[in-house]
C-alpha cells in the first residue's frame, strides 16, 4: 500500500513491450541498477498487463544536474583505489583482474557514453547487433575459477560505503519484501545498514551464460566493427557439462531454474573451466543517475534519483559498485566501480590527475 499510495517518489517501468517482457522475464539480480528517471502522473496505473504496456519505450526526461557531470569506469580485485584500473569503455580492450579465486576478463559498454578516457567512443558496434540493439549497457566477462564455487556461493550485486538511507523513497522495505517473495528467494541485502549492500544469486542473476572448455582458452579478440558478443550456450566438452548440470539451453529458463536454492547448490562453477557472461538492460542511462530497486519485471521499480538530491553544496562525485563476490567467504572476487564525476570544480582537476596516474599505471602492467 505504501508503494501505490506515494504518488511523489519516482517511479519507473522496468519493462515496456511484450518483447522486453519475454527477455526478461526474470531479472532477479538488477540489484540497484542506474535506470532514467521519470515519473508517472497520478493517474498512471502502478500496474499493467504485458497486453496493456505501450509498443515503444517510455521517453525518458534527463536531469538538468546530469549535464555538470561525466562518468568515469573503474574496475578491480577489489575495493581499493590502487588496484582499480581504468576501464577503456566501448573498445574490444578487455580489462584483466586477478586474485587468489580467478582470473577474469571484463568488457564495459555504455551507450551515448560521456566520460574518461577523453575521447571516449560514444557507442559500439555491439548496440547495432541483434538482441542488443536496444540496450544501453552492458558488463560481460569471462572468469576461470583457481578452485571449485558453488553455485548458491556466487552473488552479484551492488555494495556501498556509505548510509544510502536518507535516499530511499517510501515503501522500499515493503518493495525488497515483494522482490524477495515474488521474484527471486534469493535477492539479500541491507539497505539501511552504514555500508548498505543488495546482492542475488549470479545464475539466476546474469542475462546470459555461457559455459566453456576446462582448458586455457583461446584470446577471445573481438574489434571495433565485430565485437564479442556472449550468447547462452556452450563451447567444446562444457556442451557436455552443462547438459550434466542440467543447465536448461534458454536464458530465461536457466535463470528460472535457479530460482530454487536446491539448484544452486548442485552446482558448481569448476576449476579451471572458462564462463562467460553478459549483464545488460535496455531502460538504463549511466549519465542520468538513478538507483532502482532489484529485480521488478512485472511491478515497477522505485527510483532513487542520486543527482537530484544535491543540495546546494559543491558538485561531488557519486560512485555505484557492482561486486562479483563469494558469499560463503564474504570474499570479493572483482569490484566494478561506475563514478560520476563534476565536470566543472576543482574536484574534477583532482579527478583528472588519477586517471593521468592510473593509465600511467595501466602502462606500466603491460
Amino acid at each position: 500500500n505504501a508503494i501505490m499510495s506515494d504518488t511523489d517518489c519516482c517511479i519507473s517501468l522496468n519493462e515496456h513491450s511484450s518483447h522486453a517482457q519475454e527477455r526478461h522475464i526474470h531479472d532477479p539480480g538488477k540489484i540497484l541498477d542506474v535506470i532514467p528517471n521519470t515519473s508517472l502522473d497520478k493517474e498512471t496505473p502502478l500496474y499493467h498487463s504485458p497486453s496493456a504496456l505501450p509498443s515503444t519505450p517510455v521517453q525518458f526526461q534527463t536531469s538538468d544536474m546530469a549535464d555538470k557531470y561525466m562518468l568515469r569506469v573503474t574496475a578491480g580485485s577489489d575495493y581499493d583505489e590502487a588496484n582499480q584500473k581504468l576501464v577503456h569503455v566501448n573498445t574490444e580492450q578487455p580489462l584483466s583482474i586477478s586474485n587468489s579465486k580467478l582470473d577474469a576478463s571484463l568488457t564495459v559498454r555504455v551507450q551515448n557514453y560521456r566520460g574518461e578516457p577523453v575521447n571516449s567512443p560514444s557507442s559500439c558496434a555491439y548496440f547495432e547487433a541483434d538482441p542488443h540493439k536496444s540496450d544501453l549497457y552492458s558488463i560481460s566477462f569471462s572468469f576461470i575459477p583457481k578452485k571449485n564455487i558453488n553455485g548458491h556461493d556466487l552473488v552479484f550485486g551492488n555494495d556501498f560505503d556509505h548510509p544510502i538511507k536518507d535516499k530511499l523513497p517510501p515503501g522500499f522495505g515493503q518493495a525488497m519484501k515483494i522482490a524477495q517473495w515474488f521474484i527471486d528467494p534469493g535477492l539479500y541485502g541491507d539497505a539501511y545498514a552504514d555500508e548498505p549492500y543488495l546482492y542475488g544469486p549470479f545464475l539466476s542473476s546474469i542475462n546470459t551464460l555461457r559455459v566453456g572448455e576446462k582448458k586455457e582458452p583461446a584470446e577471445m579478440k573481438g574489434s571495433e566493427d565485430k565485437p564479442v558478443v556472449v550468447s547462452e550456450g556452450a563451447d567444446g566438452d562444457g556442451v557436455e557439462a552443462r547438459k550434466k548440470a542440467g543447465l536448461p539451453d534458454e536464458a530465461n529458463a536457466r535463470k528460472k531454474h535457479f530460482l530454487k536454492e536446491q539448484h544452486l547448490k548442485d552446482f558448481t562453477f569448476e576449476e579451471g573451466r572458462n564462463y562467460s557472461c553478459d549483464f545488460f538492460n535496455p531502460y538504463l542511462d549511466f549519465n542520468d543517475f538513478a538507483l532502482k530497486l532489484p529485480g521488478f519485471s512485472y511491478i515497477p521499480g522505485i527510483t532513487i534519483p542520486i543527482i537530484s538530491y544535491w543540495d546546494g553544496q559543491p558538485l561531488r562525485s557519486h560512485a555505484l559498485r557492482y561486486v562479483l563476490k563469494d558469499r560463503s567467504t564474504n570474499e570479493v572476487l572483482f569490484v566494478i566501480i561506475f563514478t560520476l564525476l563534476p565536470r566543472h570544480s576543482e574536484g574534477s582537476k583532482d579527478e583528472s590527475k588519477k586517471q593521468d596516474k592510473s593509465e600511467q599505471k595501466d602502462e606500466d602492467l603491460d
